[in-house]
């Protein structure tokens, strides 16, 4: 059973001054997140990710369809106990220090003490937020108040975490260590549901992704899938050649390049492929690694969005 399930979800806003006229934000956004899998929600700006979100938290009420998580409709009460979320923006009360936060966060979620203690404590390290533990809130760069928010999200131990663009002003190490969370997370069968605009992460962490523009959905599926469709090619890496088999080999390939006793070979056709494979076992040549060149996520996003 999945753990949420969108159906047909509408959203309109209303915008202009004098006259106001509807902005679809969501059009009919059917989705379902398995237990259990790190899900990426992609989009450029104005896409509904947000939106989605907060309709998913019950911050929002769409005009039409319906959402549920963990089999429950989205304004039950009982069951936001046993789910997370950080919001795009975090902002908390900045005159707080982590260690008091995560403790009113903590109490707000059922803990109480010494367990409590010792999981504020666990979270501000696992976040690397250890040696700020007494330092104020207002005294945070943006990428230290996203990894509270992060940690936030996480301390009631939910069954599904919501994260609205949590990669956002975190630098590459805060990003890892927000990817070393996220699969943390899903080692302990938690389910994740992220929205970014930081591919590369997405790339890196995630089991399925969504990619949503204008308000509607475009694709879903593993990225594995997605990323087989229209391969370009293949890169063949050979060891063990000379300046007579270098010219043999050129005709094979669309781009040879030179890296030492190493040759990196582009070859765009299949037969092509077949043939030099051919020739390099004839004349016993070393093949160190043959890979598909196919489009990055980045690439097909686009592409996608195009």
């Amino acid at each position: 059973m999945p753990v949420v399930e969108i159906e047909n979800l509408t959203k309109d806003f209303a915008v202009g001054f004098w006259r106001k006229r509807p902005i679809r934000a969501l059009d009919n956004l059917c989705l379902e997140v398995q237990r259990g899998e790190i899900f990426g929600f992609l989009g450029p700006n104005g896409a509904g990710k947000s939106t989605t979100l907060k309709i998913l938290m019950n911050l929002l009420r769409p005009n039409s369809g319906s959402a549920r998580i963990l089999g429950e409709p989205v304004d039950t009460v009982a069951m936001h106990r046993r789910i997370g979320y950080l919001p795009e923006n975090p902002y908390f009360y900045d005159y707080l220090t982590p260690v008091e936060l995560l403790t009113y966060m903590g109490r707000l979620s059922g803990l109480r003490q010494p367990a409590l203690s010792q999981k504020v404590e666990a979270l501000l390290e696992n976040v690397g937020l250890a040696y700020a533990r007494t330092q104020q809130l207002r005294k945070f760069s943006k990428g230290m108040v996203q990894r509270i928010g992060i940690a936030q999200a996480i301390i009631n131990d939910p069954e599904v975490v919501f994260l609205d663009e949590p990669m956002s002003g975190l630098d590459p190490l805060g990003r890892m260590e927000a990817r070393r969370i996220m699969a943390s997370l899903k080692a302990r069968g938690v389910t994740v549901f992220f929205s970014s605009h930081i591919l590369p992460d997405v790339e890196a962490v995630c089991d399925r992704v969504a990619i949503l523009n204008k308000g509607r959905l475009q694709e879903v599926g593993a990225l594995e899938d997605m990323l087989k469709v229209g391969i370009e090619g293949h890169e063949v890496i050979l060891s063990g050649w000379t300046a007579d088999i270098l010219e043999e080999i050129r005709p094979w390939c669309e781009e040879v390049r030179c890296m030492g006793n190493r040759l990196r070979l582009r070859i765009g056709r299949r037969e092509r492929l077949e043939g030099l494979l051919s020739f390099v076992y004839s004349h016993k040549l070393e093949l160190i690694s043959i890979n598909p060149i196919r489009p990055s996520l980045e690439e097909y996003f686009q592409q996608v969005v195009r």
